[in-house]
């Protein structure tokens, strides 16, 4: 005969709780994206929509036209050279900085970690103030478009060293610097072979991150005049309001991918590492 359970029993309004919460954020989500895509797709004036015709004349019409607008495709290769262009900027910049602070400046680490927030705090629209001050002595630097790269890169820091900073203290950084160098490997082999690998997870949370936070920035590239693809849908949806939303349905549905791609690429890495470990 079993033993009694030992403890308090479980209410129901206990386990249900969590639940609803669950239902509400997901409706509270999924319900804007629903409304979009009705927007985008149906050719049904809001006024004249009912339960008879709540399925009636969609069409992929305004999407063909905004994959086939100039504007929005040379945009589009734009804002991938800047995710990617920002990637690398952020990799080389904070990947080195953050490991030189857990070895040798770890007191330092709640200092970088409170400038890394002010991001949160300064609006964007403030740091454009401050770079318009001095536009006229930078202005070689400004006409490029990959001048937005160092701001993008401020932008995501929030994001980047929180993922980075979280990589690193799940692993012993010491011990693995200490084995390699009693090696004879120099500090590029150790980050490049002992390091690097062992955070494969955190730098791939990174780079997701970052990707996310330039596909979707408006402010900075709106001032500066650059015609990413968050201006270029701005000056789009004037001209056609449902393809304009129809492009932004897309690149939420894409950034959501990306995040839902990264939650499952870093689950099935945890899960191989801890088979392997055990």
């Amino acid at each position: 005969m079993a033993p009694a359970p030992v403890g308090k029993p479980i209410r129901w309004s206990s386990r249900i709780g969590p639940v609803v919460v669950l239902i509400a954020c997901a409706l509270f989500f999924v319900m804007p994206l629903l409304a979009m895509a009705r927007f985008s797709f149906q050719n049904v004036p809001m006024v004249n929509l009912s339960w008879s015709n709540l399925f009636a004349k969609y069409t992929t019409k305004y999407l063909r036209i905004a994959y086939n607008d100039e504007g929005l495709r040379t945009s589009m290769v734009l804002s991938l050279q800047l995710v990617l262009g920002t990637v690398a900027f952020t990799m080389a910049l904070l990947l080195p900085t953050t490991l030189w602070v857990h070895l040798r400046l770890p007191r330092a680490r709640a200092f970088i970690e409170f400038l890394t927030v002010l991001p949160y705090v300064i609006p964007p629209i403030a740091l454009v103030a401050g770079i318009i001050v001095v536009k006229d002595n930078i202005r070689w630097f400004l006409n490029s478009d990959y001048s937005l790269i160092p701001f993008y890169t401020v932008l995501a820091l929030p994001f980047t060293f929180r993922a980075l900073d979280a990589g690193i203290r799940a692993i012993d950084v010491k011990t693995l610097v200490d084995a390699s160098r009693s090696l004879g490997a120099g500090w590029g082999t150790t980050l490049m072979r002992a390091l690097i690998p062992n955070m494969r997870t955190a730098i791939i949370s990174s780079s997701f991150l970052t990707a996310t936070v330039v596909l979707g920035e408006y402010t900075i590239a709106s001032v500066l005049l650059k015609e990413t693809l968050p201006t270029e849908m701005a000056i789009y949806r004037e001209s056609n309001a449902q393809g304009g939303t129809v492009v932004a349905l897309a690149v939420l549905v894409a950034t959501t991918a990306l995040l839902a791609a990264l939650t499952v690429l870093t689950r099935k890495r945890g899960a191989a590492q801890a088979a392997t470990v055990f």
